[in-house]
């Protein structure tokens, strides 16, 4: 017998880390073990499944050709021994001994290693809120889970659905339980949707997509109870009450820490701390996967990070080094992507608000544009917002959303971000350029020259949320909208203080707006407002007084009378 390695887990990390070692060197004996009953399945298909695009769960679990992976299949084609429906109950690290336990029968036994691996993954995160072990309050996070919920769903007493958190689950599931003929509501504590990806400013349109397809949200709300007789019927929050029949806590995650934390490795708030090579405090011992802290590559400091992405990569490089390699993880960016009710999301990096936390000095582009040039059909709408350093330009994070073409303008940011680049390496960036796929200017590479002109002195823009506290406020300021006035039987503002001057026109009629008053110029996304800005400060305005609208009337989430 060759060295052993025992692998703790077996959805993602595990499964991973165990297959790598044993191709790259297949004297090693590995032994997998796994509490559950299925081993290495898509979790992120679960809500996919609610909604039947996928039409059995055990589609999870297949190989891209059809093949189970069971645990027939890891012996044969893997190597592998896995034990299932077995719980690693404690580590003794002086003896080398893994004590674990059948669930089922409750039999134990102890299993001896050279090496040992920790991907016990996470736990949804169930809060002591009265009523919560109802009948009916459910989570999302193993097969058994979806397949538990979806049952639900096709007999719940009634049509009243209540999802409480807008993370990326919660939103995810949307779409499955209003096919399913849910009226659903969404209870968020914090003031919008997604909160750990998007500025509010970019989560407005999102939540009004939202709104528009029929979803309640209770955003700027918490849930005080769950109230019923053995089934929940309603839940109370913080400001009203809400019929459920079924209710979905998609509220975050833990990291499963306790039996490294037991077992006396290092841990924190974030899941057990490894080094860059996955080891953790304990040289023989690695882990990954969801129960793990990893490194933010723009911070430098450690983050929560449980991404089946992130967990198939931490199990590479622990495969890699366990046979003798010396792979290392970099950290990542925070990069995730999601369809919400036909509303494309994406995010890689800082938020403003990220940036703003760790005490960055920030410049910020919003940027809405079609995906594609205009004149294509199947041209959509995206929104895009680039945080960069006021300084360096360095580009800290980026936001798209819309119905657009989003997936490949994200990657490229991620990229660009692990490099540390640069707005003008953004723009030196060579993107591929079809108007089938992209605009000349791609939509990134144009936020990243806004950025620059900022920087260079050539535009200084307000925030829709900066100009909607000047209006708030009540300042003496007044909109500059330079659209024609075809756009603008399509889409206004409805403000007293708007005045309408085509582009072509702002030089004839620049004597009759007042030099003593704040001018915030825009048209539709505010292309055409820079060029007003530039016309005013070349006809001897205060340049200090004029501003650009950052993204223009399409960024405005405020009021906007529509005329479509």
């Amino acid at each position: 017998m060759g060295r052993r390695i025992v692998v703790i887990g077996g959805v993602a990390c595990g499964p991973k880390a165990a297959c790598r070692v044993k191709r790259i060197d297949p004297s090693v004996d590995v032994l997998l073990v796994e509490k559950g009953e299925e081993i290495s399945y898509g979790a992120c298909g679960l809500p996919f499944y609610l909604e039947g695009q996928v039409s059995d769960v055990k589609e999870l679990t297949t190989t891209p050709v059809g093949v189970v992976r069971d645990v027939n299949f890891f012996k044969a084609v893997k190597g592998v021994d896995v034990l299932l429906n077995t719980e690693a109950v404690s580590i003794d690290r002086k003896k080398k001994e893994v004590k674990v336990r059948n669930v089922k029968d409750g039999s134990e036994d102890s299993l001896s290693y050279d090496n040992l691996v920790i991907a016990t993954g996470s736990s949804p995160v169930r809060p002591p809120i009265p009523g919560i072990e109802l009948a009916g309050i459910y989570c999302l996070k193993t097969l058994n889970d979806g397949v538990k919920l979806k049952k639900a769903m096709e007999n719940a007493p009634g049509k009243n659905a209540v999802v409480v958190g807008a993370g990326l689950i919660g939103m995810e599931c949307l779409e499955p339980l209003l096919k399913a003929g849910f009226k659903v509501h969404v209870v968020e504590k914090l003031p919008f949707v997604l909160p750990a990806l998007l500025d509010e400013e970019m989560a407005v349109p999102l939540m009004k997509h939202i709104e528009s397809k029929g979803v309640a949200l209770h955003c700027g709300d918490g849930v005080s109870s769950f109230a019923g007789d053995d089934h929940v019927q309603k839940v109370v929050t913080e400001k009203t009450e809400i019929p459920a029949d079924l209710v979905l806590l998609a509220i975050g995650f833990r990291p499963n820490t306790k039996l490294a934390e037991d077992a006396g490795l290092d841990t924190g708030p974030m899941g057990i701390k490894v080094d860059a090579h996955m080891r953790t405090s304990d040289p023989d011992i690695y882990a990954g996967g969801d129960c793990v802290e990893s490194y933010n590559i723009v911070t430098g400091k450690p983050i929560y990070a449980p991404m089946g992405s992130t967990a198939n990569k931490h199990g590479r490089i622990i495969g890699n080094n366990l046979a003798g390699w010396n792979s290392t993880f970099v950290g990542v960016c925070g990069t995730g992507v999601c369809n919400i009710l036909g509303f494309n999301v994406a995010r890689t990096g800082l938020t403003e608000r990220d940036a703003k936390n760790e005490g960055m000095a920030v410049l910020t582009a919003l940027c809405p544009g079609p995906d594609k040039p205009h004149y294509m059909e199947g041209a959509k709408l995206i929104h895009l917002k680039m945080v960069a350093d006021r300084h360096t330009g360095r580009v800290l994070g980026v936001q798209i959303l819309g119905p657009g073409e989003v997936l490949s303008r994200v990657d490229t940011a991620a990229a660009i971000i692990k490099a540390r680049g640069s707005v003008d390496d953004c723009f030196e960036t060579d993107m591929a350029y079809a108007p089938p796929f992209s605009p000349a200017m791609d939509n990134l590479i144009v936020a990243a020259n806004v950025i620059q002109n900022k920087r260079d002195g050539l535009i200084r823009s307000f925030s829709p949320a900066q100009v909607k506290e000047k209006l708030e406020r009540g300042d003496d300021f007044i909109f500059l909208d330079v659209r024609t006035p075809k756009e603008l039987e399509q889409m206004k503002l409805p403000y007293d203080n708007v005045v309408h001057i085509p582009l072509g026109m702002v030089r004839k009629k620049a004597s009759e707006l007042p030099r003593d008053k704040d001018i915030v110029c825009l048209c539709k996304i505010s292309l055409r407002g820079y060029e007003a800005a530039r016309i005013l400060e070349a006809e001897g305005f205060d340049r200090e007084r004029i501003w650009l609208l950052d993204g223009g009337i399409v960024a405005w989430p405020y009021e906007k009378i529509v005329n479509m």
